[in-house]
């Protein structure tokens, strides 16, 4: 009876504390590192929701996992530094999202990477491809051209008169370079005219938005980290400008511009728990494939709407996810 009631209990145990293999060899609980690129600020809706999917899956931070956070701030240069900060902490898995991932893979080949969002992670070769990605990375892709089309669309129904945009892009940010040459191809399939501003660093904004008086109607942002962690001076200086803005994440609209489209991105981070879930219970990242966005987001701000003097359809924002007032 008491060896059967022993054995109930170790069972009982495996399933309340599923260790990954590294972690239960040392006899402590698994180790997540989170590398968050943007400010904690931005990023904090999206990491909640990781951490609470984490806790209906029964990973408890403080009970039976720990997670090492580290934010690099908008400061690609960080990278390297909190991947090697990773290996030395001797982590289980690292979350974070694709334009970090070249770091981390420079810096281990064995501990398993999942990036939360990525604009084209075959095209990067951070995986060999979405249905077997191979190596120590996978996660989930936001490789959708026709999102960039979606945008132009939306925004010209608020402006049927559009026929100058522009589009602002950090040319050294692979995603946003990848989503420009998406715009580019939406607004010539829409006859608009485009002219392009690129930047690589805050201080560019400026000069940008100088180089942008009297030359568009409204103005297309590509999302990466460094547009993220300025998106309230942007948008400020977009208004002073009188450009409408379109982005690609509620969070931008939030702070002052006029729309969004996009992935749901508290979601994808949702469904990151659910990756790292496996890796924890045993699975390898090579064998789980990259997974899309499910849930997309209209979003629009009604209050810069009155201040850029536009009249939003109601039919339009029946169709909103969210109005922001």
């Amino acid at each position: 009876m008491r060896r059967r009631e022993f054995i109930t209990l170790l069972s009982g145990a495996a399933v309340a504390w599923p260790l990954a293999a590294g972690a239960q060899q040392a006899g402590k609980p698994p180790i997540i590192g989170l590398l968050g690129v943007i400010p904690v600020s931005a990023q904090r809706t999206w990491t909640d929701a990781f951490v609470q999917r984490l806790r209906e899956l029964g990973w408890i931070e403080g009970r039976n996992i720990a997670i090492e956070y580290r934010w690099a701030e908008g400061r690609s240069e960080r990278f390297a530094e909190i991947a090697a900060e990773f290996v030395g902490l001797k982590v289980d898995v690292v979350v974070t999202t694709g334009v970090a991932v070249p770091a981390l893979k420079q810096a281990t080949a064995v501990i398993p990477i999942v990036f939360a969002i990525d604009g084209d992670p075959v095209g990067r070769g951070l995986v060999a491809s979405l249905a077997r990605p191979g190596g120590n990375v996978t996660g989930l892709s936001i490789q959708l051209p026709e999102l960039a089309g979606k945008r132009l669309g939306l925004l010209r129904e608020v402006m049927p008169g559009l026929r100058r945009l522009a589009v602002m892009a950090n040319v050294g940010a692979p995603n946003a370079v990848l989503e420009m040459g998406e715009a580019h191809a939406a607004a010539r399939t829409l006859g608009l005219e485009v002219a392009t501003f690129e930047i690589r660093r805050a201080e560019d904004l400026v000069s940008s938005f100088d180089a942008l008086k009297g030359r568009a109607d409204a103005l297309y942002v590509c999302g990466d980290a460094l547009v993220v962690s300025n998106r309230t001076r942007i948008n400020t200086f977009a208004l002073g400008a009188r450009l409408p803005t379109v982005h690609f994440s509620r969070d931008l609209v939030e702070a002052g511009g006029l729309m969004s489209y996009g992935a749901n991105f508290p979601d994808m981070w949702r469904r990151t728990a659910d990756f790292v879930d496996k890796i924890l219970r045993g699975a390898k990242p090579a064998d789980i494939p990259v997974e899309q966005p499910t849930k997309f987001d209209l979003v629009i701000n009604l209050t810069t709407a009155k201040a850029l003097g536009l009249t939003i359809p109601e039919s339009f924002l029946l169709r909103a996810d969210e109005v922001i007032e």
